[in-house]
């Protein structure tokens, strides 16, 4: 066989084994996601010596492709928005073993621009935020986008915030800290996972 054989293998500038950070980074995901996937079986893991989980670029393509229509969505898409990134983390988690695709953003400008490149089927945002606070992101989203169903959660939850919301056309109001199985609940009945 010589150099100029179109049947050779070339070998592959991209590695067959990823780490943990690039196997999150290929899916699109969170490191925590994916680690929560493959503890449940959905994506295989292999360990090495040291404990570090490896993942096989094969088995993830073939987890994208079984992951949904063109293996582009794993499910609704959920924007969640708050400015604490640990609260942001933590929801994203749940949200996507659940079975939700999710982006964040961290100031209600950022929010607006992710919305411009692809509407969520559901938005949650808290209701304190330095810039553009969660009431005024609610009126933006609703006057440019119409009726995107939102959960918006606050550490005041006492009745004025709550009939604050329901008037604004709110869906549902959490109160923090919450349990973000709670939140998830609340997902579903608004948008169920696909």
């Amino acid at each position: 066989m010589n150099a100029h054989d179109p049947s050779r293998r070339v070998p592959s500038a991209e590695p067959d084994w990823l780490t943990l950070g690039q196997a999150a980074k290929f899916l699109g995901v969170a490191q925590s996601t994916i680690r929560k996937w493959s503890d449940l079986g959905r994506v295989p893991a292999f360990y090495t010596p040291g404990g570090h989980r490896r993942y096989r670029r094969a088995d993830l393509e073939s987890f994208i492709s079984s992951s949904g229509p063109g293996g582009q969505r794993v499910g609704p898409l959920v924007l969640v928005v708050d400015d604490d990134q640990g609260v942001r983390g933590l929801v994203r988690a749940h949200l996507e073993l659940a079975g939700y695709q999710v982006r964040e953003a961290e100031r209600g400008e950022e929010a607006l621009a992710a919305i411009e490149l692809q509407a969520p089927d559901l938005v949650l945002l808290d209701v304190v935020m330095p810039g553009i606070d969660g009431w005024e992101l609610l009126q933006r989203v609703q006057e440019r986008y119409g009726s995107i169903p939102v959960i918006m959660f606050s550490g005041m939850t006492d009745e004025h915030t709550a009939g604050e919301a329901a008037r604004r056309g709110v869906d549902a109001l959490v109160g923090k800290p919450f349990d973000p199985r709670d939140l998830v609940d609340r997902a579903k009945q608004l948008v169920p996972p696909d």
